[in-house]
This record gives structure tokens, sequence and C-alpha cells, in this order.
């Protein structure tokens, strides 16, 4: 009885999610206007797969993003001092 309730519970979050992160993706696809229709057509398709794999995409993601953050922190800090209003010398 506890794994089926444990596997409800891990399918009940994978759909969750996949429902949430693509909403979330579409809503990024659909504010490209500069898209050609070829692209949006292939877009779609990614956005599926996307959807499907999140687990293995979201992590990937975030270490992407990492990455970039790593690579040009000085320039986000700068970035976010100047919308602070606080531009400090380092």
């Amino acid at each position: 009885m506890l794994h089926l309730f444990l596997l409800s519970l891990v399918v009940m979050v994978y759909l969750v999610m996949g429902y949430y992160l693509f909403n979330e993706w579409l809503f990024f696809f659909l504010q490209d206007e500069e898209m050609s229709l070829e692209q949006r057509s292939f877009s779609r398709i990614i956005l599926v797969v996307m959807t499907i794999f999140w687990p293995i995409v979201v992590p990937f993601a975030y270490l992407e993003l990492l990455k970039f953050h790593k690579k040009h922190k000085k320039d986000i800090d700068l970035l976010i001092n100047q919308a602070d209003g606080r531009i400090t010398d380092d």
C-alpha cells in the first residue's frame, strides 16, 4: 500500500511540475515575435520534449545558469548595484 502511495505521489509531482514548466516555457516561446513560422513549429516540438524530459533538462539548465553567473559575476553585480542606486568601486 505504501509503495502505491509513493508511486502516485511521484507521478503527481512529475505531472504538476511538467504542467508548470510547460506553461512557463510556452510563455517565453510566445513572447518571441522574431521567430519564423518554421522556427515556431520546431520550437513546439522542443517544448514538448523539454516538458517530457524536465527532470533531465532542468538540472542541466541550472548548471548552465550557474556557469554563466560565475563567468559574468562582476557585470551582474554592477548591474544589480546600479539598479539599487548604489554604485560602488571594488
